[in-house]
């Protein structure tokens, strides 16, 4: 065996060696590590972009809390005027494009606005005592009863309307426009009770469950009238 073989021997025994001394754990350690952190490397987000998301995020709430707030600043609250709002009627044969009827024309008035839909049970059970409360107050022509239809079909309105014998104004919410107006969020029925002045007296949320609990909302209204 020549020198130069001899060396080369050598050397690779004692890699071998090297080799030999490490544990098995170890080895393992070698072979995952490496992988396992061009894995992670790969996967992270630099702190620019994470930078980048959270600005997004509190922009985003920051956005959403406005809102909330703004609408919060919209509400009718009880106490105060009532903006002028024109209520369209369901068409009949007197009215073929039904009556435009703007709240303002009604002061002098106690007018009762009363949000419904024919797919509202509850609102089947408060529409019997609505009407013969309608019946009681239509005499004095000083009450106004004034029911919006909301988010429905006009025949299913329509049949709803006949199905109670409801004899007083109907009309359907066009683009729910009123209901904005009064930044209804809770559901139907809800009725509101506004004064001869155009203020806003009472908000009745959830069906009413006799004429005298709605008499007892309209009465305190016409105290010396």
């Amino acid at each position: 065996m020549t020198e130069i073989n001899k060396i080369e021997e050598s050397s690779s025994r004692k890699e071998s060696l090297k080799e030999d001394d490490l544990s098995e754990s170890e080895k393992d350690n070698i072979s995952s590590t490496s992988p396992q952190k061009e894995a992670e490397e790969k996967h992270a987000v630099s702190p620019l972009i994470q930078g980048i998301i959270w600005v997004v995020l509190l922009g985003f709430l920051a956005f959403i809390g406005s809102g909330l707030l703004r609408a919060q600043k919209n509400v009718i609250a009880v106490g105060e005027p009532v903006p002028n709002l024109i209520l369209t009627t369901f068409s009949d044969e007197a009215h073929p494009q039904g009556q435009n009827i703007e709240l303002s024309d009604l002061k002098g008035k106690v007018v009762v606005i009363n949000f419904w839909a024919s797919w509202c049970k509850p609102c089947e059970g408060e529409a019997e005592d609505m009407e013969a409360a309608w019946k009681y107050y239509e005499p004095r022509g000083d009450v106004i009863f004034y029911g919006v239809d909301y988010v429905d079909t006009e025949p299913e309105a329509r049949s709803y309307l006949a199905k109670f014998g409801i004899t007083y104004l109907n009309g359907p919410d066009l683009g729910t426009r009123i209901s904005q107006a009064f930044n209804r969020q809770i559901g139907v029925p809800e009725t509101y009770t506004i004064d001869k002045n155009g203020i806003l007296r009472n908000i009745k949320i959830g069906p009413f469950v006799s004429v005298f609990e709605i008499q007892s909302v309209i009465d305190p209204l016409l105290i010396g009238n």
